[in-house]
C-alpha cells in the first residue's frame, strides 16, 4: 500500500497481554493532511472551506443511496459467491414501538447438522442514512468464506427515530439472535460477534457494553458477545471528550475538510441523531472502567486522515488500559469510508481483506493478526 504523509506511522497495535509496550502516535502539528497518492487522484482537488449549506435529510439519503450504496453494490457484485452456497432471508422482528427487518445469511454446506458462529452487523450512515443494502454483498462473501451466519440489521433512522432508538433496535436484534439461534444454524459458543462501520461501529461498541449490563445477556451462560468488529467508529461526542484526552483528540479539526466525510457533516449528523453527549449509549468511551474491563475482544480499524481517527485511537487505548484483548490497524493517508466511495482502490481491497483477518482473529481461528506486536 502506498503511504501518505498524513500521520506518523506505524499504527498496528496488539493487545495488552503482550510483553512489548504498544503505542499510538500522537499528532505533531495541525498541518494540512496529505492523502495517499492513489486516493488523492480519485478525490481530486478540494478546499479547506466550510460547506455553504449542509444537506437536508432527504438530500443526504438520496445522495448516499445513489452515489455510495448503489455503486458500491455494483462493484462488489463480481465477488459474490454462488447463490447455492448460502441462503438469504429477510425477517421481521418486533422492537419497541414497531418492527424492523433483519437480513439473515446462512452458509449452505453438505452437513445439515453443522452450526456456525454468528455476526450481527450494523450499517454506517450517520444514524440517518443508509440501509442493509450497503454491506449486503460483502457480508454474503464473508458468510461463505468464513462459514459464518450473518444478521444484518435495518435499525430505524433519525430524525424520525432519534437517539437511543438505534441502540434499542440493536439490542432487540441481539436478543432475537439468541432466541433464534437454531433458525440461523448458529452456535453462539463458536462466536457471537457484533460489528459495524462508522455510526454502525458506534452502535456495535455501545452494544458490546450494554449487553454486559443487560440481565438477558449477562445472567445466562452462553449469551454474552465474544467479539466486536469496530470500523472507523464514533466513540465520544465532541462535547463530552474528557479533559485529559482533549490534547489527543485533534483529528476532527485536523481532517475537517478531507473528503468524503468532513467534520461539518459529522457534527450535522450527530445533531440529527440528537444524543445526550455524556450518555455512554452514544459515547461508549464513557462507560465505567469496571464495565469496559469485561468487554469482549475487539478488532478496530481507523483511517489516518479521518475526522474520527482519534475516536478509533481513544477506544483502542481505553480497551488496552482495561486489559481487553484487541488489535488495531490504522491506514495512513486514507479518509473516512473511502473504501465505499472508491472501492476499486487497492487500499480498499486491503481494508476489506483486513476485516476478514480481524473476524478470523475474533473467532480464535488462524489469522495474520496472531502474534503481531
Amino acid at each position: 500500500m502506498q503511504r501518505g504523509g498524513c500521520e506518523p506511522q506505524l499504527h498496528l497495535l496488539c493487545d495488552p497481554s503482550s510483553s512489548r509496550a504498544y503505542r499510538i502516535p500522537r499528532s505533531t502539528s495541525m498541518a494540512h493532511p496529505v492523502l495517499d497518492p492513489e486516493l488523492a487522484a480519485a478525490v481530486g482537488p478540494y478546499t479547506n472551506e466550510e460547506p455553504a449549506r449542509l444537506p437536508t435529510v432527504e438530500e443526504a439519503r438520496a445522495y448516499f443511496e445513489n452515489y455510495v450504496t448503489a455503486p458500491f453494490k455494483e462493484y462488489m457484485k463480481a465477488s459474490l459467491p454462488p447463490a447455492s452456497t448460502y441462503s438469504v432471508q429477510d425477517r421481521t422482528i418486533p422492537v419497541e414501538g414497531g418492527e424492523i427487518v433483519v437480513r439473515c445469511l446462512v452458509p449452505v454446506v453438505g452437513d445439515e447438522q453443522e452450526t456456525f458462529p454468528v455476526l450481527v452487523n450494523l450499517h454506517g450512515g450517520g444514524w440517518t442514512v443508509g440501509s442493509i443494502e450497503l454491506d449486503d454483498y460483502p457480508l454474503r462473501k464473508l458468510c461463505v468464506e468464513l462459514k459464518l451466519s450473518v444478521v444484518n440489521v435495518e435499525y430505524r433512522l433519525a430524525p424520525e427515530y432519534p437517539f437511543p432508538t438505534a441502540v434499542m433496535d440493536g439490542l432487540a436484534a441481539l436478543r432475537w439472535v439468541v432466541t433464534n439461534a437454531a433458525l440461523l444454524r448458529a452456535d453462539l459458543k463458536k462466536g457471537f460477534l457484533v460489528g459495524g462501520h462508522s455510526a454502525g461501529a458506534n452502535l456495535a461498541a455501545v452494544l458490546a457494553h450494554e449487553t454486559l449490563l443487560d440481565p438477558f445477556f449477562r445472567d445466562t451462560p452462553g449469551r454474552r458477545l465474544t467479539g466486536q468488529l469496530i470500523r472507523e467508529p464514533v466513540i465520544v461526542h465532541p462535547d463530552a471528550v474528557p479533559a485529559e484526552l482533549k490534547p489527543q483528540m485533534t483529528s476532527l479539526a485536523e481532517n475537517r475538510y478531507v473528503p468524503p466525510l468532513g467534520g461539518a457533516m459529522v457534527e450535522h449528523l450527530i445533531r440529527i441523531y440528537a444524543p445526550v453527549p455524556t450518555d455512554p449509549r452514544f459515547s461508549p468511551l464513557l462507560y465505567a472502567p469496571e464495565v469496559r474491563a469485561k468487554a469482549p475482544p475487539a478488532f478496530i480499524q481507523g483511517m489516518g486522515c479521518d475526522p474520527l481517527r482519534d475516536d478509533a485511537r481513544a477506544y483502542t487505548r481505553a480497551l488496552g488500559e482495561a486489559g481487553v484483548r484487541h488489535r488495531y490497524i490504522e491506514y495512513p493517508g486514507f479518509s473516512h469510508g473511502f473504501h465505499y466511495n472508491y472501492p476499486g482502490l487497492s487500499a480498499g481491497a486491503k481494508v476489506r481483506a483486513d476485516v476478514v483477518q480481524g473476524i478470523q482473529w475474533l473467532l480464535g481461528r488462524e489469522s495474520v493478526l496472531d502474534g503481531l506486536v
